[in-house]
Parts: C-alpha cells; structure tokens; sequence
C-alpha cells in the first residue's frame, strides 16, 4: 500500500461523531475520525513501514498522524527524526500518544525524553514526561536509575502547580506510574502524590480537570496492580 492507498481507506473509515471529539480534544483539520481499533486491519496488512509512515505524518492529517506511528519502525528512527516528528505535533494526543510512545521503543529513549522534560516547551515537556510512564509501563524496573526517578518525583512536588497545563497531566501521570509500575519507589511515589494534592488543570472552553495521584494509585493498589507491566506499548 502507498500513502494515498492509505489515506483513501482511513477517509472511508472516518466518523463524523469521532471527528467532533478529536477536535473537543485539540485536533485540527484536516481529521477524518477514524477510531484507532479500526486502523488496525490496516496495520497488519502494512506492518512496520519508516518510509510511508513519514509521508504519513508529513500529511498534517490527524488520522493519518496517528497511523503512522502505529507503522513506524522505531529502530531506524534517529533523534533528529523524533524532533521533527514531536515539532509536527501540534497537541497532546500527538505529543504524549504517538510521539512519545513511538520513542519508548528506542534505546535513546530516557536520553531524548530528558531534553524535552528541560526544554521549557508545554508539548515537548509533555510528551517527555510521557515517554517514562510508557517506559515504566513495560520495562524492567532494573532498566531505570532510582536515583534519578527520585529526583524527578523531587522536581514534580516543587513545580507541578506552576507548569503549563498539558504538562501537569503528564507530570501527574508519572506520579502515579511510578506508584504503580516501579516499585522501588512506591512508597515516595505515595508520599509525593499526598504532597502534590489535587492539581487544577485548566482546559480551554472546558471546565478545569482536577487531577489527583494519590487517589489513582490507591485504587490501583486495592486492585493488586502494583507492579504492573505492559507487554507491549504501542497497539
């Protein structure tokens, strides 16, 4: 399949009420609305494809965008790729759920997504932060530095209510996936959640969200989750 192939059956697939909630969430034309549990026949008749998922997501179509993460081959993809790819992404369902998520799979992947948590940019700040909770996800905890994940919950306690909006949501979730995914630091994990407390995140057109951590990882804890780890990250 090529990319006008491609673009032609995600078109046929898209759904106006699908549409409309991609862009309530941030999304822009041009969007079909395409659920993503339908792109996957797609997907498995393309497999892992570099070149078409770049023409893919040079399209500026948030359908496409998405599909093609789901066919990228990150072991081909260099840091200059992700930073292009992470510039395209224009709000945070392509931010934190194909770029981010694209980039778990490499092993430059702590490496990059530090750049991006220091960068002072809201998506790419974002989409870094992300990156870990996807890694914490599904990787050994042996493959991370306590030390480190420390002092990132230290840095989340002290300025988690002055950051930008989106990148609150994903500084909360690395709270609670480090709750529940890492257990070395469970216990600090818990501590910083009770510390941070609700976290007002303020939406625009929206009601403002308020977060809580600790609520989230309690739950996972009454469920037996603690400990968790996906199999796989992307679809």
């Amino acid at each position: 399949m090529n990319a006008e192939d491609v673009m032609q059956e995600l078109e046929a697939l898209g759904k106006e009420r699908t549409k409309k909630m991609y862009i309530s969430n941030g999304a822009k034309e041009p969007v079909f609305g395409v659920a993503t549990g339908a792109m996957k026949p797609i997907a498995k008749k393309i497999k892992g494809n570099q070149t078409l998922a770049e023409e893919l997501y040079a399209t500026g179509n948030y359908d496409a965008m998405y599909f093609a993460g789901i066919i990228a081959d990150p072991t081909v993809m260099t840091e200059n790729d992700f930073e292009r790819w992470i510039d395209g992404a224009y709000f945070y369902m392509l931010s934190d759920y194909v770029v981010a998520v694209t980039l778990s799979e490499t092993e430059m992947a702590q490496e990059v997504a530090d750049k991006w948590i220091a960068s002072g940019d809201e998506l790419k700040m974002s989409a870094g932060w992300s990156c870990y909770c996807w890694l914490l996800g599904n990787r050994p905890d042996s493959k991370f530095s306590r030390t480190k994940l420390d002092k990132m919950l230290e840095v989340i306690k002290n300025t988690i209510h002055d950051a930008p909006e989106r990148t609150k949501s994903s500084m909360n979730n690395f709270v609670y996936t480090v709750g529940v995914s890492y257990v070395p630091l469970h216990e600090k994990a818990v501590e910083t959640a009770n510390a941070i407390g609700p976290v007002e995140m303020k939406q625009d057109k929206k009601k403002a969200k308020y977060l809580l951590a600790s609520e989230n990882i309690q739950k996972a804890i009454d469920k037996g989750q603690v400990g968790f780890k996906r199999k796989y990250v992307r679809c």
